[in-house]
């Protein structure tokens, strides 16, 4: 699987994390899915258990996975986040 993913779509469900998940911390969490940023806010964390997303500077972004079907089920989670919300 290639990972694209637009931009706008990973900011728009980190937003919904945040207005409507559950806050512990710094951090938010809402499906399954936790978000929070570094200290100066530049980069944003989206994970689950097998998945870390990475979101920064210039829309550049990361994803950290063992395994492909990880990222496919984590990617179907952040699209149910955005379609419930």
């Amino acid at each position: 699987m290639k990972n694209d993913i637009d931009s706008k779509f990973i900011l728009s469900v980190f937003d919904k994390i945040i207005q409507h998940g559950e806050k512990k911390g710094e951090e938010h969490f809402l499906m399954g899915i936790k978000v929070y940023t570094d200290f100066d806010g530049y980069t944003l964390f989206v994970e689950d258990a097998q998945v870390q997303l990475n979101f920064g500077f210039h829309n550049k972004y990361h994803f950290n996975y063992e395994k492909e079907e990880h990222c496919e089920k984590f990617i179907k989670k952040l699209k149910a986040i955005d379609d419930e919300y």
